[in-house]
């Protein structure tokens, strides 16, 4: 029986290739997104080119009640989950904190928060129940340091760093390992959607510099859930080589 990963947001980004990165690894999908049509045609791509089993959960981790009827909808051998990588989370907005939008700071605190709690704590049980497991948190060098107008980006990544924590503590007990990923600038979505589908200024974000792809930190994330059972990386940060964290750059 192929292993599986349940994977958060997997219609693009970090998601999307975490699902390509594992599934070409054999282990059966588990894809999550609020865009079915684009679930839809990754689960064909998966098991086309993979011959891989592909569960699609079409929700939004936001909303707890969808979260919970959906994994509690969960059937066969496919509660048998072994990763569960919280990849869902957004940005939206880069303005000064007395001039924010708080609709956007609801959304992200919902998102990257909330979302991550609510799906951690129904998948968990069904970890709790074989005595093992991993789960992967998607956090950000904005975990690590507060830059100009991030703030409530910057609060919500550093409430994943310290629930990465938190939870690594916890779930000691049930031998379930957790893993928080802090990628730097990635050529994804992210941008565009953080400058509202503004592709000049998302674009320029990535100006002067090579950043990360989508599939480093797809191969970042496999590899510390394929180190030896009785190792557990805790808190990992990747950048790419001209950013040293979330402020600094060398941009040519």
């Amino acid at each position: 029986m192929n292993k599986i990963v349940f994977i958060t947001g997997a219609t693009s980004g970090f998601g999307e290739a975490c699902a390509l990165q594992f599934a070409e690894a054999g282990y059966d999908i588990i894809i999550n997104g609020r865009r079915e049509d684009r679930l839809k045609q990754l689960k064909k791509d998966l098991e086309e080119k993979f011959s891989v089993r592909v569960l699609s959960l079409p929700f939004d981790v936001s909303n707890r009640d969808a979260v919970f009827s959906a994994v509690d909808g969960i059937a066969g051998d496919w509660r048998n989950i072994n990763v569960l990588i919280n990849n869902a989370g957004l940005a939206l907005g880069r303005d000064f904190f007395d001039e924010a939008d708080l609709d956007e700071w609801d959304t992200m605190m919902d998102t990257n928060v909330k979302g991550l709690l609510y799906v951690s704590r129904a998948v968990l049980p069904l970890m709790i129940s074989q005595n093992k497991g991993h789960i992967i948190n998607l956090g950000s060098v904005a975990a690590k340091e507060v830059y100009e107008r991030g703030n409530v980006y910057c609060a919500s990544k550093f409430a994943v760093d310290a629930l990465s924590k938190s939870m690594r503590i916890d779930l000691l007990r049930h031998n379930i390992k957790v893993t928080a990923i802090h990628p730097g600038a990635a050529e994804t979505e992210f941008s565009l959607v953080r400058f509202k589908g503004d592709a000049a200024k998302a674009n320029a974000v990535y100006n002067g510099f090579k950043p990360l792809t989508a599939k480093d930190v797809a191969d970042v994330i496999f590899y510390c859930t394929t180190v030896p059972e009785h190792v557990c990386i805790n808190d990992l940060v990747i950048c790419p080589s001209q950013q040293a964290d979330a402020i600094y750059f060398h941009k040519e």
